[in-house]
């Protein structure tokens, strides 16, 4: 099962390839893709992604996460978070938001086991 590619990003506006709805911040997996609704983990700019946020999208099995921290990187990673991802063997990149989707979409085109969560705005 391959990681759908994300088709465009404008601000506040994702859409994943072969998925009719479209998000305003998204998490993306080898064979699916959901909305990232801060309110289910707490989440906001800081202290910012927590494991808790990324635990469904590491429960499809990938190999690299990709995290676009928001056009502005309003959105914290904290060191206890990427401590957390790299104890799973987990690659962990983290970049301004239209930087993180095309190092996703490169690595879907390789073919990687590749995940990620997107903040679109700030």
């Amino acid at each position: 099962m391959t990681s759908p590619e994300i088709a465009s990003l404008s601000w506040g506006h994702m859409k994943v390839k072969g998925c009719s709805t479209s998000y305003k911040d998204c998490k993306v997996w080898p064979g699916g893709s959901r909305a990232w609704d801060w309110r289910e983990t707490g989440t906001n700019h800081y202290p910012g992604v927590q494991p808790a946020d990324l635990e469904d999208v590491l429960k499809k099995g990938v190999q690299t996460l990709v995290i676009g921290r928001g056009m502005n990187e309003a959105l914290q990673v904290p060191p206890s978070t990427l401590d957390y991802m790299k104890k799973q063997g987990i690659d962990v990149r983290v970049f301004q938001t239209e930087q993180a989707v095309k190092e996703y979409n490169a690595l879907v085109e390789q073919g990687a086991k590749v995940g990620g969560v997107f903040h679109s705005t700030c």
